[in-house]
């Protein structure tokens, strides 16, 4: 990542997209506020009437960002959404309901944006985002706003974007903080950047948890989704600077906004076709997946050993917050920190088979790999972690 603390003045972009040929009465009065800003006035709502904007997920930050483009008037919004509604979204996704728990995201989001602007057309891609469509699906687009959660996404959207020849609206949350940025590898005036400006490299597996490992504040989606909408309206209207060439980074916890100059990396690598994203990322290092190979087991397995009376040590490697909400009886807490430190090495027992197991598989298999690289011969992890343990084995555990 290259940056700089000091901010320049930037000249605005030119207008994303024409401006439609009319707005109609009822049209007029719903909008009339936007009308009387001298900056947006009759032709930017035209432009805010003809725009076709993609959003990459109904989550935390498709939540807000979706009804206030769909508010603003924003004519065409498209969804990529392929996952349904789980009642652990609702803590933050206000885009959803209670009675949505199961329904299609998708749906569920298009029915909250016609609530609101029944004139919106709504288009849903009910499809998992992938090196195959990303391309193709862009290029229908004025606009691409990335909402996601992973690195491999964020890599794909980003050089899917720059061989449609679009910009995009990136965001980011993590419990208490947020990250907003513009990227347009084609802007005019030679100030193209794009996401790997940002992020030459993913980092690497399991160094950064996602939200549903590290969790979010609830209301943090509303604040960072908003930008995000601000941003597309900015673009697609050609009005005020843009943060293409800027990171926003928002502290919840300080309430402090921090901008950030970008520069183009001067080492990379143009972009010239899409690859397998998920190898590229690395979900799971590679040690990891090789010391999984033989060493898994499953729930029912695990459910066997336990029951046969058989000494087996196991370590949950989850964090202290995540134990107190739920943990599998007779289990010991030891965080992967410390196991990947070192530091409690000491602690395991070596002539005892040992069982680590976290919340979906992923940090097991790192913690895994370290414990056969120190010797523990007979150590094995939980595939699918408690989730699938109270899923297949104790339905009544709750699931975070």
């Amino acid at each position: 990542m290259t940056i700089s603390p000091t901010l320049v003045d930037s000249p605005a972009l030119p207008p994303l997209v024409e401006p439609a040929a009319e707005l109609g009465r009822e049209e007029i009065a719903r909008y009339s506020r936007h009308l009387i800003i001298p900056n947006v006035g009759v032709t930017g709502q035209k432009r805010l009437k003809n725009a076709k904007v993609l959003f990459i997920g109904a989550g935390g930050l498709g939540s807000p960002a979706l009804l206030y483009l769909a508010a603003a008037g924003v004519g065409t919004i498209g969804i990529v959404e392929f996952d349904e509604v789980d009642a652990s979204n609702l803590q933050r996704q206000v885009i959803h309901g209670q009675a949505d728990v199961g329904r299609p995201k998708g749906e569920s989001a298009r029915d909250s944006i016609l609530g609101i602007n029944d004139n919106v057309r709504v288009r849903l891609h009910p499809v998992r985002l992938e090196s195959a469509n990303a391309v193709a699906l862009f290029e229908q687009y004025d606009l691409i706003l990335d909402g996601t959660d992973n690195f491999a996404t964020r890599y794909l959207v980003n050089d899917a974007a720059i061989l449609a020849g679009k910009p995009y609206v990136w965001g980011s949350i993590f419990r208490f903080e947020g990250q907003v940025s513009v990227f347009w590898e084609s802007a005019p005036g030679g100030r193209g950047l794009n996401y790997r400006d940002l992020y030459p490299e993913a980092p690497p597996p399991g160094l950064v948890p996602s939200c549903a490992e590290g969790g979010v504040l609830g209301v943090l989606p509303a604040t960072v989704g908003s930008i995000m909408a601000t941003e597309a309206i900015k673009l697609i209207t050609g009005i005020g600077e843009s943060l293409l060439g800027r990171l926003m980074i928002y502290d919840a916890l300080a309430m402090t906004f921090r901008t950030v100059l970008l520069r183009r990396d001067p080492g990379r690598v143009p972009v010239t076709e899409l690859i397998d994203y998920d190898e590229f990322c690395g979900v799971v290092s590679d040690e990891a997946s090789a010391a999984a190979v033989d060493a898994t087991i499953t729930p029912t397995e695990l459910q066997r050993m336990l029951g046969s009376g058989r000494e087996v040590a196991l370590i949950d490697v989850r964090e202290r917050v995540e134990w107190d909400i739920v943990h599998i009886d007779g289990a010991r807490l030891v965080p992967k920190d410390r196991i990947l430190s070192g530091e409690a090495l000491a602690e395991l027992p070596q002539h005892t088979p040992i069982v680590v197991y976290c919340k979906t598989g992923i940090r097991s298999a790192e913690v895994l790999a370290t414990l056969r690289r120190a010797g523990f011969a007979d150590a094995t992890h939980l595939h699918g972690g408690i989730v699938a343990w109270a899923q297949q084995i104790d339905p009544s555990l709750p699931i975070y």
